[in-house]
């Protein structure tokens, strides 16, 4: 008797066990949905606050400032308490002599970079290059621009004549040589979802490691690499730090890398530090040069998505 009631305990236990269970179960099956989706929510209400944001306080900014003026005027004076210059020209020419300095800096290296990682390295090299990579790629913005200011300029001083202390190409290769690792590291990806069996295919044929590497692997990479490269150039542009400290707080309207030139990362900067009062005209400027790199960037991650969609290969 002492037996079967022991044998009908361990079983209501084990019975109450496995309702525990279920129950358990049961609430996260349950309150993960519900999280997920409040993180969700959270995120494209951020998003869409900030995009209010922006058009709200840049429409103010368009009441006291012609946006022809904006768009077409050459000259970018806003502390001028006479005669002030809204044209945003000046800005914009900064910011792309930077991107592309930093893009013919970036690309070539960073491709040259993930076909090695992909094709070349062995496991054992890898596993050394790619933690120095992301650790290049954790480095603070801030430290960069001061190895601009203090080490690259006053180097490119020495090669370059008439360069400038303050100018564009000191920040756009020290940009360049920040967004290796994006570049580098996303393309490396790309290239290693390639099929193993298109490589094999290649060999087969009598090609060489880098007739493969170019004509095979690149190509069908193609969708990854392109987007990686684009998104580094949105990287390049939203730069603040490394272009507020080496490059600059002169609009200056030209695409010589030498001159002294201002981005529209490093005005923003520059207005926040308590140069303007609140609410002036020269505050709600800052809100239409966000919104002009707001739109910049949006742009170049519409472009990535759909170069990815147009070359994406199905495997």
């Amino acid at each position: 008797m002492e037996l079967k009631a022991e044998r009908k305990s361990v079983a209501a236990l084990i019975e109450e066990n496995k309702r525990k269970s279920k129950f358990k179960q049961g609430m996260i099956e349950r309150c993960v949905p519900i999280f997920l989706f409040t993180m969700a929510v959270i995120s494209i209400l951020t998003t869409i606050g900030i995009v209010i944001t922006l058009l709200v306080e840049t429409i103010t900014f368009f009441e006291r400032v012609n946006i022809i003026e904006f768009i077409t005027s050459k000259e970018w004076f806003p502390f001028f308490e006479a005669d002030p210059q809204y044209g945003i020209a000046p800005l914009v020419s900064g910011t792309l002599l930077v991107a592309v300095i930093a893009m013919i800096v970036a690309i070539p290296i960073g491709l040259a970079t993930a076909i090695y990682l992909s094709e070349y390295a062995s496991d054992r090299v890898r596993k050394v290059v790619k933690p120095i990579l992301e650790v290049l790629a954790g480095i603070p913005t801030i430290v960069y621009g001061f190895f601009a200011l203090t080490f690259v300029t006053p180097l490119l001083q020495k090669i370059v004549p008439n360069l400038q202390f303050f100018n564009a190409l000191s920040p756009g290769i020290v940009i360049g040589i920040m967004i290796i690792p994006m570049i580098a590291s996303l393309s490396e990806d790309a290239m290693s979802s390639v099929p193993r069996s298109m490589r094999e295919g290649a060999l087969a044929l009598g090609s060489t490691k880098l007739e493969v590497s170019l004509k095979v692997v690149l190509p069908a990479a193609l969708s990854g690499i392109v987007a990686s490269c684009v998104l580094g150039i949105s990287r390049a542009i939203g730069e603040t730090m490394i272009v507020t400290i080496a490059g600059g707080s002169k609009p200056n309207l030209t695409f010589d890398p030498t001159e002294t030139i201002q981005t529209m990362t490093a005005y923003i900067v520059q207005v926040s530090l308590g140069d303007a009062s609140y609410g002036s005209t020269i505050y709600y400027s800052i809100y239409a040069v966000g919104m002009a790199l707001f739109i910049f960037t949006l742009f170049m991650n519409i472009i990535a998505q759909w170069i990815s969609k147009r070359f994406r290969e199905e495997y």
